[in-house]
């Protein structure tokens, strides 16, 4: 007999935590807050339950992990709402940003079967179209990129994925995609101002301005 359906906001919650952490800074209770637009209060009556039910657990300096029970839920709702971009970019032609837009929409609606029924007509893929890894149950990761804002001028790099949080920017998203910064392009450096606070790039012959705090959520090899 199946245990008590999770909720939507706990999904989300819990997926939340999942992407802060990638960004390699403490995940607490008001990065949280401000991730998911609430108030602190809520945000603390909402640890307590999630803490309570078993998914997530606190450091001693109040920052937020994911239990073993907690990450299968994110990796889970992650699965699909990358298998979900997929479908909408490969299939039926959407762009990055309404895709994401949709796949948001979506993601909670999947039953286990579409799930696995969608990466079967997708040819199980290992990344979203952004270049996330796509979290499959015994597949070990692929390696993290280095963030694009610490590259030095001078250097080629090639672009290997936008984080989920850089994903839910949508300008960022419709930025890339117009300078054709898809995962397998090479990206040059040719300067970077941390005084005015951009990198200057170069894809092929198109040379743009990209803002340092966009490049921390692109990754590259």
């Amino acid at each position: 007999m199946s245990g008590p359906r999770i909720t939507t906001a706990t999904e989300d919650y819990l997926k939340a935590v999942y992407v802060l952490a990638e960004e390699d800074q403490p995940v607490i209770a008001a990065r949280l807050a401000e991730e998911m637009g609430v108030s602190p209060s809520t945000i603390f009556s909402t640890l307590r339950r999630l803490e309570g039910e078993g998914y997530v657990k606190m450091g001693r300096r109040k920052e937020i992990h994911l239990t073993g029970k907690g990450k299968k839920v994110a990796e889970a709702i992650l699965r699909r709402h990358f298998l979900t971009e997929r479908f909408l970019t490969d299939l039926l032609g959407l762009d990055w940003v309404k895709a994401h837009q949709e796949a948001h929409r979506l993601e909670h609606a999947i039953s286990p079967e579409v799930e696995e029924r969608l990466a079967k007509l997708l040819n199980h893929p290992t990344t979203c179209p952004h270049g996330n890894p796509i979290p499959w149950e015994g597949v070990v990761p692929l390696r993290k990129g280095l963030p694009l804002n610490q590259v030095s001028p001078g250097r080629e790099v090639v672009f290997q994925y936008i984080t989920e949080g850089g994903e839910r920017d949508s300008r960022l998203l419709g930025f890339l995609q117009e300078h054709g910064l898809f995962p397998g392009a090479r990206v040059h450096v040719v300067d970077v101002a941390p005084s005015l606070g951009i990198m200057s790039l170069k894809v092929e012959r198109d040379e743009f301005s990209l803002g340092i705090e966009a490049a921390k959520k692109i990754r590259v090899t």
